[in-house]
């Protein structure tokens, strides 16, 4: 059963492409191509699994645009303390949209809802984030 908002119907190849597309521009060609030189056989099905259906099939769906789907993963990353996995999400917010004030308030909330310690390293993080995309900037 599928609904307006649900991916399209596609095989597992055209959304592993669909979600190879997704997953550059929201994250960069730079960190994604990183990540799969780095990949090898034993996280090669991890990075077909995460491309597939996080990227292809969630991140796909008509019914959050990227925009707020970011918004959503900054609160849940902070929250479950992945601090490199908030470092990338930060940059793929950016990417799609938000401004660091926004990221700001999203990481606010996750210290009243999520916990201080929470808010406090992802605050950090979130500082070291935005001091490498500023010297990438600086450097191009």
């Amino acid at each position: 059963m599928t609904d307006k908002k649900s991916a399209p119907d596609m095989t597992g190849a055209e959304m592993f492409d669909r979600g190879m597309a997704i997953r550059r521009q929201v994250l960069g060609d730079a960190y994604v191509d990183k990540a799969l030189a780095k990949s090898g056989p034993f996280n090669e099905p991890l990075q077909e699994l995460v491309t597939t259906y996080c990227w292809g099939w969630n991140w796909g769906r008509e019914g959050l645009p990227l925009r707020d789907r970011s918004l959503i993963n900054l609160a849940m990353i902070a929250i479950l303390n992945r601090s490199h996995e908030l470092k990338i999400h930060i940059r793929g917010a950016l990417n799609n949209g938000l401004s660091r004030e926004e990221i700001r308030e999203v990481l606010l909330q996750v210290g009243i809802y999520g916990g201080i310690p929470a808010a406090v390293d992802s605050f950090r993080l979130a500082n070291e984030a935005f001091a490498e995309i500023d010297a990438e900037g600086a450097e191009a």
